[in-house]
């Protein structure tokens, strides 16, 4: 994060485009929120967004099953593909349960994330991984660990650095800020990729810290606008060259991220609306 000392985050919000990006999740927040469905079944609209965000955050990396293959599933200790799977719907039923812990630290919530999302490292097969898998789970990543994030090539930063910024990134979020929510789960969201602070799921783990940060900013507080829809249908290559911009730490490149992200709630809303459309016509 390359900002100025003083409110950095604010100082993200005002970039140029940021405002507007801002403005138009707000819209879209809003009418999906006004949906008459939502009176009456908004329960069952956060439960639908929570798998959909979650078969789309497994399907960034490297998992992509059909909704319904998802939905069917009651065994996800199988394959690599199948575990990934289950790891993102454990996170994506997790996040709205750690909201209060994560405005007292975020930290916490993080090393709790990771642990639901590796579950039993002794499912993973070979003894040796498992046990090195084992030591590794809730806590960032040591130098000389192996880091399996796939659609993330960036150079990873050191172990030391790791902490260092995690460090800096949980005083800003428990400071607070004038930031807007968006601008807020954006950074969290691109620090965390850059970081990639555990050895394995550290991509999972960066979306549900997301949706966290949206859902708990008062933003989307039924969880019902899943970011990881739109990150899904933008696509793995518009995910990755947005998040070149984050990397870059330039003005335009980190204004680039904001507004990738903001593009992505929207769609996520757009799909919550089609299952309110569903719903409506007793379709779903």
């Amino acid at each position: 994060m390359s900002t100025s000392a003083a409110g950095p985050l604010a100082a993200l919000g005002a970039l140029p485009g940021v405002p507007d990006a801002v403005e138009s999740v707000r819209k879209a927040v809003d009418r999906v929120y006004g949906h008459r469905v939502m009176r009456r079944r908004s329960s069952e609209i956060t439960s639908e967004a929570a798998l959909r965000g979650a078969r789309a955050s497994a399907a960034l990396a490297g998992a992509d099953w059909a909704l319904e293959e998802v939905r069917r599933r009651t065994d996800f200790s199988g394959d690599a593909e199948a575990r990934t799977v289950g790891a993102a719907l454990r996170l994506g039923a997790e996040a709205g349960q750690l909201l209060s812990i994560w405005r007292q630290s975020p930290l916490r919530v993080l090393a709790r994330l990771h642990l639901v999302a590796a579950g039993d490292p002794g499912e993973a097969g070979d003894a040796g991984v498992s046990a090195v898998s084992a030591a590794a789970v809730g806590r960032p990543r040591q130098d000389g660990e192996a880091v399996d994030e796939p659609l993330i090539r960036a150079p990873l930063p050191g172990a030391a650095e790791v902490v260092g910024r995690l460090e800096g990134l949980a005083d800003l979020l428990i400071a607070g800020s004038s930031a807007p929510a968006l601008v807020t789960a954006a950074v969290v969201h691109g620090e965390l990729l850059a970081l990639r602070p555990f050895t394995t799921y550290s991509g999972l783990v960066a979306r549900a810290a997301e949706r966290i940060v949206l859902i708990g900013s008062g933003l989307d507080p039924k969880a019902i606008c899943p970011a990881e829809v739109g990150h899904a249908e933008l696509g793995r290559e518009a995910y990755v060259a947005a998040f070149d911009g984050y990397l870059s730490g330039t003005p335009d490149g980190m204004a680039a991220w904001i507004a990738h992200c903001g593009r992505a709630v929207e769609l996520g809303v757009r799909e919550s609306t089609a299952v309110c459309e569903a719903l409506q016509r007793g379709a779903a």
